[in-house]
């Protein structure tokens, strides 16, 4: 136990990346304090990629590809222009409008912050808004495309914590749609006190509203195809995935036609890319998993958690507070693959709907992309805008809080995550 601590504390200190992190500490701890053969970690890495489920990860990734190359994110901004456009501070509230749209295509939280901040951070400059600020909400909506389904979070959180992937994809439903409710509120806030540039809006009309609703009409059934095939038992996540890549070439190449398909082989070598990242992410933290649960950790942190919480209110504290500290230095699917099938038992030994809690570390999750120092929504959001971190940070408290409210409403108000499961069947 000391040895792989050890191992792993200072190889993320030395700021090695994360996957090597699990990686090589997995094998120091193999090397010099067991007589466990080195043959176990490829056995181990096998067995962890080996799930059918987790094909559907590059199936997303190829949609988020897709959905950028086809045009398809600039027609969903389009029609959030159109309905929200007259709004005090209607660029913001189309930023968070758009998120939702996109995040229910693409499954991808950076993928949308890329999309949305390289369309709306123009014009936020434009207009005089205050371009650190509109960083900071652009980031904060788009993590939540890891609630709002479909998600590659939740794929990979189903096959952990053996949850339905479609009970989990509706859980995130309410909770996602109320949270960007929340920052469009702020937003606004925000803007009655900004000054004119705020209060130039587009004027609404029925003609624009028909308009673009009807170029965005396409694009809006990929989430149709892909939640309504999975509940109605037509055809799994997996291949759900893979039609809605094949339905977002059909759209991008001969609806839009904004998808030109001599590139169709650098977009595929872009998907192997990424889905590349995360399968290895998720192979070395097998490994790393399996060492800590041979360890007995679990066991441990369960006994230490059981004697310090009286009860599951107390549990669920603990449990957001570990999430929030760890997504702040970690990678979401690592921490995810490491925490998960630790603390779930425990969850359950507290009474805790096994779903409800994997909504929970879905939402840590989307707070962990925009909280520094390792924050991936929030270096995307920051690196398009052209601001540092820092300075975006500065502006991040708002949005956050408003992020924070809704995690607390998810822990202890648990219908909120459980109302639209339990309406289909799927929850009890």
């Amino acid at each position: 136990m000391a040895v792989i601590a050890l191992a792993f504390f200072g190889l993320l200190a030395l700021g090695v990346p994360i996957v090597f992190v699990l990686g090589a500490s997995a094998v120091i701890t193999l090397l010099a304090a067991t007589d466990v053969p080195l043959t176990i970690v490829s056995q181990r890495v096998f067995a962890g990629l080996n799930s059918f489920t987790l094909m559907a990860i590059p199936f997303f990734v190829f949609c988020g590809v897709i959905m950028d190359a086809g045009g398809i994110s600039r027609r969903i901004v389009d029609f959030a222009s159109a309905l929200i456009g007259w709004m005090v501070g209607s660029l913001l509230q189309v930023a968070c409008v758009a998120a939702a749209g996109l995040a229910a295509i693409s499954g991808s939280g950076s993928a949308d912050v890329a999309a949305i901040s390289a369309i709306m951070q123009p014009q936020l400059r434009r207009r005089g808004y205050d371009t650190d600020f509109g960083a900071a909400v652009i980031a904060c909506a788009g993590a939540l495309a890891q609630v709002i389904p479909p998600s590659l979070t939740m794929v990979i959180l189903a096959v952990v914590s053996n949850v339905s992937i479609g009970a989990l994809f509706l859980s995130g439903v309410v909770p996602g749609i109320a949270c960007i409710l929340m920052l469009m509120a702020i937003s606004w806030l925000h803007a009655r006190k900004g000054g004119p540039a705020y209060r130039e809006t587009e004027p609404f009309t029925f003609r624009r509203l028909l308009r673009t609703g009807w170029a965005a009409l396409p694009a809006a059934g990929m989430p149709v195809f892909i939640l309504g095939g999975i509940l109605g038992g037509v055809f799994t996540p997996t291949e759900a995935a893979a039609i809605a890549g094949f339905y977002g070439l059909v759209i991008g190449g001969f609806v839009y036609r904004d998808l030109d398909f001599r590139r169709l082989p650098s977009l595929v070598l872009r998907t192997v890319s990424l889905s590349a990242a995360v399968m290895l992410i998720i192979g070395t933290a097998s490994v790393f998993s399996w060492l800590i649960a041979n360890a007995n950790v679990p066991q441990m942190l369960g006994d230490w958690i059981t004697s310090v919480a009286p009860n599951r209110f107390v549990f669920l504290v603990i449990a957001n507070i570990l999430f929030l500290v760890v997504g702040m230095f970690m990678e979401t699917i690592a921490a995810i693959l490491i925490l998960v099938p630790v603390l779930l038992p425990i969850a359950t030994h507290f009474g805790v709907d096994p779903l409800h809690f994997s909504l929970l570390v879905v939402f840590n999750c989307a707070i962990g992309t925009v909280t520094p120092p390792y924050g991936i929504a929030l270096f995307v959001s920051s690196s398009v805008a052209g601001r540092s971190v820092l300075q975006v940070s500065r502006k991040l408290a708002l949005p956050l809080l408003g992020m924070f409210v809704m995690l607390v409403l998810i822990t202890f108000v648990p219908a909120v995550s459980l109302l639209l499961p339990r309406l289909a069947g799927l929850a009890n």
